[in-house]
């Protein structure tokens, strides 16, 4: 492909990160990953980056971030990703450890020495936020910031109204939303449309490579987690969703909207509040949000990464 998009992936590995990497690694340039504790902590999500990048061969740099939330204590997800945040994997430990310790200025750094980056944080948006802190101008110097995270209608997997990266740091994610960047999310209600089970494990299960093996374990954890604890025969593959969204936008519908972050609501704390009002609203768009995903199309160039890699 030419002219594909230069990334950083800031991420929380996790099982279905480990499928956003597999799909950057494919489809754009990563230049870096950061990570961030989200999915399990953040020595786990760090240490998973690193297999991942032995796993798939990458040259680039890994740097670790925030081990926890601007306020407050961390969220962890490992009832879904596992202890480890990929279920269990055996793959060996990392050659070599994380490129540095300071995500934050890594971020700074590249955007200052390189304009038109896209950051695709699909963890909990710590780093990004405190990126924006350090440097407010990093917004203007961006080509996109195209979040996994939020959902439009209320819709939440960690309590009814709240979906886990902003749920995991509202505060983080408000100073994100009101940043001037140019901010797509890719919601709950637009990863639901794209849902993986067991024909994505035959597929993987027939690529014979260290990597088809992964990923066929990862996808046979997920499986059972949902089977087990959501009595749903599939799942969905959220985070390369946001990957895709910056290397294949024909595959998406967006609209422009207005969209603000409960960070104080008793029961609302981590919902993204979408204006859906249209001509009707008086707050200006400030992010891009995603509505229809082409599913088939973007399942397909998931499983072509796995298999090419």
């Amino acid at each position: 492909m030419n002219n594909r998009p230069r990334i950083i992936l800031d991420c929380d590995p996790g099982v279905d990160d480990a499928f956003a990497v597999v799909a950057a690694a494919r489809w754009a340039d990563l230049v870096g990953i950061t990570t961030v504790a989200g999915n399990v902590s953040l020595a786990c999500t760090t240490n998973n980056a690193l297999r991942l990048r032995d796993l798939l061969g990458l040259k680039v740099p890994v740097h670790t971030g925030a081990e926890g939330p601007l306020k407050g204590t961390p969220v962890f997800a490992d009832h879904v990703h596992g202890v480890d945040g990929l279920g269990g994997i055996d793959l060996p430990e990392p050659t070599s450890g994380p490129d540095s310790e300071n995500a934050i200025e890594y971020l700074v750094e590249s955007t200052r020495s390189e304009e038109g980056l896209h950051l695709v944080p699909i963890g909990p948006l710590t780093n990004i936020a405190l990126a924006l802190k350090a440097d407010p101008s990093l917004a203007h110097r961006v080509a996109s910031i195209t979040l996994m995270g939020g959902s439009t209608q209320g819709l939440g997997n960690v309590t009814a109204g709240a979906e886990f990266n902003i749920y995991a740091d509202p505060e983080a994610a408000e100073i994100v939303f009101q940043s001037d960047s140019p901010l797509t999310m890719i919601g709950l209600n637009l990863t639901h449309q794209v849902q993986v089970g067991a024909p994505e494990i035959s597929f993987c299960r027939a690529v014979d490579s260290p990597v088809g093996a992964a990923m066929t374990h990862l996808l046979e954890f997920y499986a059972d987690f949902y089977r087990n604890h959501l009595q749903a025969e599939t799942g969905a593959m959220h985070d390369p969703c946001a990957v895709l969204a910056v290397t294949h936008p024909e595959l998406f519908t967006f609209s422009p909207r207005a969209v603000n972050v409960e960070t104080t609501g008793t029961h609302t704390r981590g919902m993204t509040q979408v204006d859906e009002r249209g001509n009707g609203s008086d707050q200006t768009p400030n992010c891009s949000v995603a509505y229809q995903a082409e599913s088939a199309a973007i399942i397909g160039l998931i499983k072509q990464a796995i298999a090419e890699s």
